[in-house]
């Protein structure tokens, strides 16, 4: 389809549009096909603007940094809104420790900020590779914090571009899962956050140990996409595929880190497809050999080529 004829920029829209783009510039495995459109809107009022302009029938896609997220390499025939850059701003809100944080604001910015104003408890989003927006989407966490604990409420865009601010209860939350109780399809625009008193110096010396702990364990040098499957109840992903003896394996350009067995690195020049079949490889080994049915955390869209 020509998205000329049905997507005119006349629309007025003020920010950036682009045609066919190559998605593997804004995931972090560096892989993947293009999006048919990709918007990169100038603030939220565009943003809404955008989704009404929006043909009905185009599927819509919010990208932040990419951290989690795989696009098959027949590309995304619809419109990706890319959030980083675009979806910006942090703010302490009311007289407490009460921040806001905007979709697109990368998860290790609000832990900075929370910390330079006195706050404790947010430390370990400097551990996430990834926005606000995507945090919220799967309930992002890690060393024993998770995103919703801290929620107070949400600012959600749906398709026709009505805003609505919503409390957690309008939310089933669980282990890196997050499901709207409305049957409206929306996004995260915002965040409302609470955490609790705490000490600067205190809170930035925990965000160097997390730090330097996850570049001691974890394959940071090498394109990836951060944990590949939700650790089973009571054990973890990573000691099974070790187990499995899959460390090491690889289909073309991908690999299952030697450095830690729940990632999947590209070794240079991995295609889309290489990186899932090698996560089904995993997931099938493992089932297999133990039993347990490993569940992705990351999300793939798109279509094979």
């Amino acid at each position: 389809m020509d998205m000329s004829e049905t997507f005119p920029i006349e629309h007025g829209l003020r920010g950036t549009l682009a045609r066919g783009e190559p998605m593997a510039r804004h995931v972090s495995w560096r892989a993947g096909g293009v999006a048919r459109l990709f918007y990169q809107p100038a603030d939220v009022a565009d943003l809404c603007a955008f989704l009404r302009a929006l043909p009905q029938a185009d599927p819509v896609l919010f990208v932040g940094l990419g951290s989690n997220l795989l696009v098959r390499d027949g590309g995304f025939d619809g419109a990706v809104v890319f959030t980083h850059h675009a979806l910006t701003g942090i703010s302490q809100i009311g007289a407490g420790l009460r921040f806001r944080a905007a979709a697109g604001v990368p998860a290790p910015h609000l832990a900075r900020f929370v910390a330079k104003r006195g706050g404790g408890g947010a430390e370990w989003m400097a551990g996430i590779p990834g926005t606000i927006g995507g945090a919220l989407a799967m309930n992002a966490g890690c060393y024993g914090g998770e995103t919703w604990n801290h929620v107070l409420c949400v600012e959600t865009v749906d398709r026709a571009g009505t805003l609505r601010v919503r409390p957690p209860v309008d939310f089933e939350v669980g282990y890196r899962h997050v499901a709207p109780k409305a049957t409206e399809q929306e996004w995260f625009v915002s965040g409302d956050f609470a955490f609790d008193r705490g000490d600067e110096a205190q809170a930035m010396s925990r965000m160097r140990e997390l730090l330097s702990r996850r570049v001691a364990t974890q394959p940071l040098n090498e394109p990836n996409a951060g944990s590949v499957f939700r650790n089973p109840p009571g054990d973890h992903a990573a000691r099974l595929i070790e187990a499995c003896g899959l460390k090491g394996a690889s289909v073309g350009g991908a690999q299952v880190s030697t450095r830690h067995a729940n990632f999947i690195v590209n070794r240079g020049g991995a295609s889309a497809a290489d990186i899932e079949s090698l996560l089904e490889r995993v997931r099938a080994r493992v089932r297999e050999a133990t039993g347990v049915e490993l569940v992705a955390e990351v999300r793939i869209v798109g279509a094979r080529r």
